[in-house]
């Protein structure tokens, strides 16, 4: 009787452990997929509240032309040997049927936390063309060694200087104190999240599967997506009114 009352409650403790694990796995999933769905609603606002500023947005050429866009709020830095920056956000690149489903990335390194005075910066970076996207594929690149990367111009109507810098893979803004402007982001690494994409999607999927638009966005991704939708068909607008009323005045 005694080994069969020992035998009962030795499996029941061994049930109440496995409840309990799995409780715990339960909630840390759901904490997860609650901390990415957040960070792709925190790239959205990002995005919006910088382009909602006409004379200190990223210039309509740069939007029009964007191969692709990294949006990382919230960048903190971090104390690790000399210190350094780390930060998680969110890839996009245009296809063939509008902008790829968002791909969770990390960003590492650089000195621009130091450079701007403060503990937390939001950053936007713009893959200008084909190389520079090349380089975003690969899952993992350095700024300034891998891809050639340049502090983007500011302000919708950008002067000359946007032309010269638009040659560049990648151009690079940030956000620290309110105050928007091009950075150098050279040294700094940019690799895909893979577990955050096994998150989002159930499943990891590899950077070029996801950007080059063969997965599915979920809803949580519908506000990033739409805010760049929104800003690429806006520049896109901008610059063909702009070319329009440069041949009028040519024909004249």
């Amino acid at each position: 009787m005694k080994r069969v009352f020992s035998a009962c409650l030795t499996g029941l403790l061994a049930l109440s452990v496995c409840s309990m694990l799995a409780t715990a796995s339960w909630a840390a999933d759901d904490k997860d997929q609650s901390d990415i769905n957040k960070r792709i609603d925190n790239a959205a606002k990002v995005l919006n509240e910088i382009m909602g500023t006409p004379d200190k947005a990223i210039p309509d050429k740069v939007m029009a032309r964007a191969k692709c866009l990294v949006v990382i709020p919230s960048m903190v830095k971090i104390a690790v040997g000399f210190g350094g920056n780390h930060g998680k956000g969110v890839a996009t690149c245009r296809t063939e049927t509008g902008w790829s489903a968002p791909a969770p990335v990390t960003i590492t390194g650089g000195s621009w936390g130091l450079q701007l005075g403060g503990q937390a910066v939001d950053l936007v970076m713009v893959v200008m063309n084909d190389s520079g996207m090349e380089h975003l594929l690969s899952s993992k690149f350095k700024l300034g060694a891998d891809a050639s990367a340049a502090a983007g111009p500011v302000g919708r109507d950008a002067g000359a200087d946007t032309d010269i810098k638009m040659k560049s893979e990648v151009l690079t803004y940030s956000r620290a104190r309110g105050l928007f402007a091009g950075v150098d982001l050279s040294g700094a690494a940019i690799t895909q999240d893979k577990d955050e994409t096994r998150v989002l999607y159930g499943k990891f999927y590899p950077f070029t599967e996801i950007l080059h638009g063969k997965v599915e966005p979920t809803a949580s991704s519908e506000s990033f997506l739409a805010a760049v939708r929104k800003y690429s068909v806006q520049s896109k607008e901008s610059s063909k009114n702009e070319n329009e009323a440069g041949a009028a005045v040519a024909a004249r």
